[in-house]
Order: structure tokens, then C-alpha cells, then sequence
């Protein structure tokens, strides 16, 4: 076949194994893998951890070794950012270039939200550069952090700065932390935790303003008026997708890259990650999945249904992207895990497996909706009854059956 060009446009995990698809699927054209930060590809799981406590070095975040990269002979393009699509000619912009291609896949993934007058002082943590400077205030003992968001971001940052010494507040309009990703039952779990592990949780509050002291940032004014300081602020209040350089290119920007099951957002135009907004054939709705291993999924799904439709005859059919959700957060020495579908469940049963340290909870759960179980979360639970309970999800199980699965997993 002669081709060209395949442009993946981000160069993070979705971009990156995108790329590393198409070579494994043998499309031996230029694949030019462009990125707008300088750094070479890195995971970003770890930035709000190893990175953020100084337990490891930037460069260890790196998703390949540059000898790995060189094996791929891509046209490697960072520091650049793309400005424009021109979706009917397959042609991306990049400032004063275009680029001439047979294919695109769209992988700029989101962009954090700041709030108003956010200046020095005030942090948030998307990209390598935000983990490094919000990582030299906590390099000095006794600080105090304050964090803005209860979210999984958010609760992860509070218990890396307690782990390192400090002292943290965490102020969010939700009742409990992580409430939107996994629910009241299993927030109120995580409440206790952090707790525990001594966060000061204000919770149910809202933050009206930044207070600034001579250009700096030193703390957040409460709706009710009480003013919260520290000698850091982190604005971890969600994300938006990154998809301004599209504007005018006629795709559909409702809520990041709408695509069909196919992660096709026009003819020879695909979306993976953060950014792609899709029909899940299972779900039965759109999903827009913010979590690292969607990134590397939907990547080669995105890559290889890029190729059937360019050369059917040599790269087969395209196959619907069906995944089971997954996302994973570490805070103190506890992992979460969570499967399938936990979104506006009509029930939640939730399981407590040993309630002896709130600061070390254990704990199951499921999720309905309907008839049939559709989410399932782990709190401290070792990885194989965790994957017992993907299992009732990954094709929706009765909920009676699953019911009893719960009930046998190990105390």
C-alpha cells in the first residue's frame, strides 16, 4: 500500500500506543507523533504520587526508553502544537506547516481547570512541570497544602502531602470524597480514611475566591466568608477536554471528540483517551473515560480501525470499542479499584471486610442498574478477588448471582 502520513496528534499514553499499534499492525508509512510539551512521552498516574513525594526521578515517569522510541522511526515532533484540522483533506496545522495525511488520531487528552485570578502560589497538577512545581513547596517540612477538589486527583495529592509530613485541608462542595467516581456509600469509606490519616476535610463547602498576599496565592476564601491559608494551593476541580485547535474544523466538540463505536470522528479522523467521546455498544450511552488504562486501550482500537478503514484488504474489519471501564487510585497504603459501569447505580451493596483501621479500610462493592450488576469496587482488597468481581461486570451478571460473589470475598 502507499501511503504517506499518519499524524497522532498527543503524545502521552494514548497517542503514544496508538502509534506503537500502528507499527505492530505493519503500516510502514511516516507516522509523525506530535506533542506540545518538550518532554519525551511519560505516564501521568504517577505525577500525583511517586513523582509529586521525590520517590522518584521525572525521568523515570517516562513511558519508553529512548532506544524504544527509535525503534518505532517515528517523526517525533514535541514542544509542538498543533492549531487546526482541516478534516476533508486530512490536513493538521501546526502554526505556519501543514501536514499532508492519510490518517489522524486526535489524543490531546484534557486540560486542568484553574480558577479566577489564579496566580504563583496556586497550583495545578496536569503535566510533568505541574508535579515539579507543586513539589518544591512540599520539599520543606511543616508546610501546609490546601487542596481545592475532592475528586481522585485531589484526594491523592492530600495523601501524598500527609505522608510526607504536612498538614492539609481539603475543602469540596461534595459530601464525601470521590463521590462522583464511586458513590456515597464508598466516599463516606474514604472520608474516614482520610481522616484518619489526619486531613482536615471540609467538605460540603464551596470556594468563593483566592486570597493573594503581594502577588502570591496564600490560601482560598470560603463561601461563607472564613479564609483557609497555607503556604500552597492546589485547584484540582476537574478537567476539560483539550480540543480548542479543533475549533471550525466542523467535528463534533460537545464534550470533547464525539466518534462512533469505531473511535471514528469523520472519514480517516479517530479519537483515543481522555478526549474521545463515544457510544459504548455495552453501556448502552456515551462515555467519555478519563482514566490511564482507557488511554492505552482505546489507543489501539483507534489505530487499528484507522487502518481497516484505510486498507480493508490488509487490515481486516473494524471492530466496535467495547471495553469494561477501569480505573485504579493510590492513597496511603491502600489501593482502589473500580470495574464496569459505577455511574448513577439504582443500588449500591456495599461490603465492609474488616473495619478494624479506618485508615486501612477494606471493602467491596457492587453496583445496579436494572437487573444485573454493572460496577463493581475494591478498597484494600488483594488483586485476585478484585478481578472475581471485573468478572460479574465484564458481562453484566444477574444481581442475585452477583450478590452471592460478593458475600465470598475473602474477609
Amino acid at each position: 500500500m502507499s501511503a504517506a502520513r499518519i499524524a497522532v496528534i498527543g503524545a502521552s499514553a494514548a497517542g503514544l500506543t496508538a502509534a506503537e499499534q500502528l507499527r505492530r499492525s505493519g503500516w510502514d508509512g511516516a507516522i509523525s507523533l506530535i506533542g506540545a510539551e518538550p518532554h519525551r512521552p511519560y505516564d501521568r498516574p504517577p505525577l500525583s504520587k511517586q513523582v509529586l513525594s521525590g520517590a522518584w526521578a521525572p525521568e523515570r515517569a517516562e513511558l519508553r526508553a529512548v532506544d524504544a522510541l527509535d525503534g518505532l522511526d517515528l517523526d517525533l515532533r514535541l514542544g509542538t502544537r498543533a492549531t487546526g484540522l482541516d478534516v476533508a483533506n486530512r490536513r493538521v496545522l501546526l502554526g505556519g506547516e501543514a501536514l499532508e495525511c492519510d490518517g489522524v488520531v486526535i489524543a490531546t487528552g484534557v486540560a486542568a481547570r484553574a480558577l479566577p485570578e489564579q496566580g504563583p502560589g496556586a497550583h495545578v497538577l496536569r503535566t510533568l512541570d505541574d508535579a515539579l512545581a507543586l513539589r518544591a513547596p512540599l520539599a520543606s517540612p511543616g508546610r501546609r497544602l490546601v487542596v481545592v477538589g475532592a475528586g481522585v486527583l485531589g484526594v491523592e495529592v492530600a495523601a501524598v502531602a500527609r505522608d510526607l509530613g504536612h498538614e492539609v485541608v481539603l475543602v469540596a462542595p461534595e459530601a464525601v470524597p470521590m463521590e462522583r467516581a464511586v458513590g456515597a456509600e464508598a466516599g463516606a469509606v474514604l472520608a474516614a480514611a482520610h481522616r484518619a490519616h489526619g486531613v482536615e476535610l471540609r467538605l460540603g463547602e464551596s470556594v468563593a475566591g483566592l486570597l493573594h498576599d503581594g502577588g502570591r496565592t496564600r490560601g482560598v476564601r470560603l463561601s461563607g466568608g472564613e479564609e483557609i491559608t497555607g503556604d500552597a494551593v492546589l485547584v484540582a476541580i476537574g478537567s476539560a477536554p483539550a480540543v480548542g485547535w479543533l475549533a471550525g474544523s466542523g467535528l463534533d466538540l460537545a464534550d470533547g471528540v464525539g466518534c462512533d463505536e469505531f473511535c471514528s470522528a469523520a472519514p480517516g479522523v479517530y479519537a483515543a483517551g481522555d478526549v474521545a467521546r463515544w457510544p459504548h455498544p455495552v453501556l448502552g450511552r456515551e462515555v467519555r473515560v478519563e482514566h490511564r488504562m482507557n488511554a492505552t486501550e482505546q489507543g489501539m482500537a483507534a489505530a487499528r480501525n484507522l487502518l481497516a478503514e484505510l486498507a480493508p484488504e490488509r487490515f481486516g474489519e473494524r471492530t466496535p470499542f467495547a471495553p469494561v471501564p477501569y480505573f485504579w487510585s493510590d492513597q496511603y497504603r491502600f489501593k482502589i479499584q473500580a470495574f464496569g459501569d459505577l455511574g448513577e447505580p439504582d443500588e449500591v451493596r456495599l461490603r465492609v471486610l474488616d473495619d478494624a483501621d479506618p485508615g486501612s479500610p477494606k471493602v467491596a462493592a457492587l453496583y445496579r442498574r436494572g437487573n444485573s450488576a454493572r460496577g463493581a469496587l475494591t478498597i484494600g482488597v488483594p488483586p485476585k478477588p478484585a478481578r472475581a468481581l471485573r468478572a460479574l461486570v465484564a458481562e453484566p451478571r444477574p444481581w442475585d448471582e452477583a450478590l452471592a460473589e460478593l458475600d465470598r470475598v475473602p474477609g
